[in-house]
């Protein structure tokens, strides 16, 4: 059975895009570490450790999913969406791995 999020987009495929890639899951997982803080791009490619376009691309499709918020002040910031209760649940699978302190 499909299950469906309240805007009719499959679960199963909003969490196959949103933890397939190592990058996706650095960006989630230095989001993750302060929810309510707001990170520059830079500040994230910095602390990861990937090359700028490939922050990019895993940004890009964590927000079109809507697990990252994007906020467009004169500098772009993001967060993590904690008010989606499947990133909730992600967050909280990867405190219990021990993948987040």
């Amino acid at each position: 059975m499909l299950i469906m999020d309240e805007n009719g987009k499959s679960i199963r495929k909003k969490i196959e895009t949103g933890l397939g890639s190592k990058g996706k899951l650095r960006i989630l997982k230095e989001l993750a570490k302060n929810p309510g803080r707001l990170l520059t791009k830079y500040v994230l490619e910095r602390k990861i450790g990937l090359k700028p376009i490939d922050v990019r691309a895993n940004l890009k499709s964590l927000i079109e999913i809507g697990w990252v918020i994007e906020h467009r002040y004169r500098i772009t910031k993001y967060q993590l969406n904690m008010e989606d209760e499947i990133v909730q649940d992600t967050i909280e699978y990867m405190r219990k791995a021990g993948y987040l302190s």
